[in-house]
């Protein structure tokens, strides 16, 4: 049924959770793994920059990646480079040119108050992506607040 699968991550542990998601899905229908991360830039009054722990994501995802290759997935790493709050543009192409069968990503990556200003990547895939999306969601909080 799945032939490529999409595991979109930002670094975060709620990604982090979604790729045992794609890989339990990966192995049962013997699928190839692209590992999709988007390096967001934004606007500053001195040019373009991206988040403070770009290079140590893109280095954990290269670690993953050959972890992935170890474990017997097929995995490649694609990583790009998009200029703004949004980059559901950039995994729904990359999903699109991978011909992808399935995106599988974490619902929540910078935190609320980003996921506020910003918008969420997971609505606005589920609008432009070319394949289904499954969403994990993040990891119920360990405390009960009463």
């Amino acid at each position: 049924m799945f032939d490529t699968i999409v595991w979109a991550t930002d670094g975060s542990r709620n990604a982090d959770r979604a790729l045992e998601v794609a890989k339990t899905l990966a192995h049962d229908h013997e699928a190839s793994l692209v590992v999709v991360h988007v390096a967001q830039h934004y606007a500053t009054k001195t040019g373009l920059a991206v988040y403070p722990d770009e290079e140590v994501v893109k280095a954990k995802l290269e670690e993953i990646v050959q972890q992935l290759s170890n474990d017997g997935f097929r995995p490649t790493l694609r990583i790009a480079d998009h200029v703004g709050p949004q980059p559901a543009h950039e995994i729904a192409d990359i999903a699109r040119e991978v011909g992808a069968d399935l995106i599988v990503m974490g619902t929540r990556g910078h935190g609320p108050i980003a996921g506020l200003v910003l918008g969420s990547v997971v609505l606005r895939l589920l609008h432009v992506a070319p394949c289904p999306v499954v969403a994990v969601p993040a990891a119920p909080s360990s405390h009960i607040q009463s």
